[in-house]
């Protein structure tokens, strides 16, 4: 049984949303996965996945040499009847060619897609989730549901012990906690209102800071209008780690960044602030309660697709005008959904 072949080297974001494409795989035969040592992490313990195979492009084995020893490596362990172009760059079509993968699937839209030997449509209506489970499936297809293009993340054991011993160091560990996440790795997408908004919810509620090692300065900001005790400090956790602490939360409020789609897996209530871009773009929160926040009246808006490092007019309204007061009414809805009647 030779199986499939998904090439996903992009933003951790992504991987997470290639998951849905991976599980549909999975349901047909055995699944590899090309990805970058950040989405191996994001990959790990998934059991749709038969073997995860690293590719650093940035670092050593991003060179021409290392780029061969990937391939050899691909081809060395079995042939593929398929390779699905999950990111769409020249690069990452070269790869699926010379791995010999009978059929190349991927989007028209792809840099790549004059290697593809299956080119299917690009849908920016659809979110991306969506859109990459789609490159497993027919044009004439039934629409997915829910549960199909929701995204999947499997913490481990020992993962989960560590978010034990976390919450148990805390005080008042038996009370509810609300995650924020302050970070991004594009400048524009950073909401600069996190601390405001911690102390606004912390006569309520205990608040988690989830983030990367590059995000301590802006967790240190947050953590220093809190009392100590209502302070659970996740920045630089494993990346399974937060999400197992994200999993655990009353609700989270993220920028546009990966910290929303470890939400949307875990099936933690997000609320998603959006600034420079948008969630028409397809890539919103996925959890089953949700809510985001926009400043809809700027005609500047959206001004880029990943959002840029400084605002392109220099006034960067986009942001500066969510209030906490706005974000925080807006996460009353997710906190205290309506009751059904």
């Amino acid at each position: 049984m030779s199986g499939s072949l998904v090439i996903q080297t992009s933003f951790l974001g992504d991987v997470i949303l290639t998951t849905p494409l991976i599980a549909e795989l999975a349901r047909r035969g055995a699944v590899d996965v090309l990805v970058t040592p950040t989405g191996a992490a994001a990959l790990a313990n998934n059991p749709d996945i038969r073997t995860v195979i690293r590719y650093d492009k940035r670092g050593t084995y991003g060179s021409a040499l290392g780029l061969w020893q990937t391939i050899r490596e691909i081809r060395g362990r079995r042939p593929y009847q398929a390779a699905y172009l999950a990111q769409g760059s020249f690069r990452s079509g070269a790869i699926a060619m010379m791995t010999g993968a009978k059929e190349r699937i991927g989007f028209a839209s792809s840099t790549g897609r004059f290697l593809y030997t299956i080119q299917l449509p690009y849908r920016p209506e659809r979110h991306h989730a969506e859109r990459l489970w789609s490159l497993s499936m027919s044009e004439c297809a039934d629409p997915p549901t829910r549960d199909q293009i929701r995204p999947r993340l499997y913490p481990s054991d020992e993962e989960r012990s560590r978010i034990d011993m976390l919450l148990r160091q805390s005080e008042g560990s038996d009370e509810p906690f609300v995650a924020l996440a302050p970070g991004s790795a594009w400048g524009t997408k950073r909401w600069p209102y996190f601390p405001a908004l911690a102390k606004r919810l912390a006569d309520d509620y205990r608040i988690a800071i989830i983030g990367s090692k590059t995000d301590v300065t802006l967790a240190a900001e947050i953590v220093e209008g809190l009392a100590p005790d209502r302070v659970i400090n996740g920045v630089g956790l494993p990346l399974l780690a937060s999400a197992e602490l994200i999993g655990r939360a009353r609700t989270i409020v993220t920028n546009d960044s990966a910290p929303q789609h470890l939400a949307s897996a875990m099936g933690t209530p997000t609320l998603t602030i959006f600034g420079p871009t948008v969630p028409e773009f397809g890539f919103g929160p996925l959890a089953e309660r949700h809510v985001v926040a926009g400043h809809e009246s700027l005609s500047c808006r959206p001004c880029s697709r990943h959002g840029p490092q400084r605002c392109p007019l220099g006034h960067w309204r986009c942001m500066r005008e969510l209030t906490p007061e706005y974000v925080s009414s807006l996460l009353t809805e997710v906190l205290n959904p309506p009751v059904p009647v």
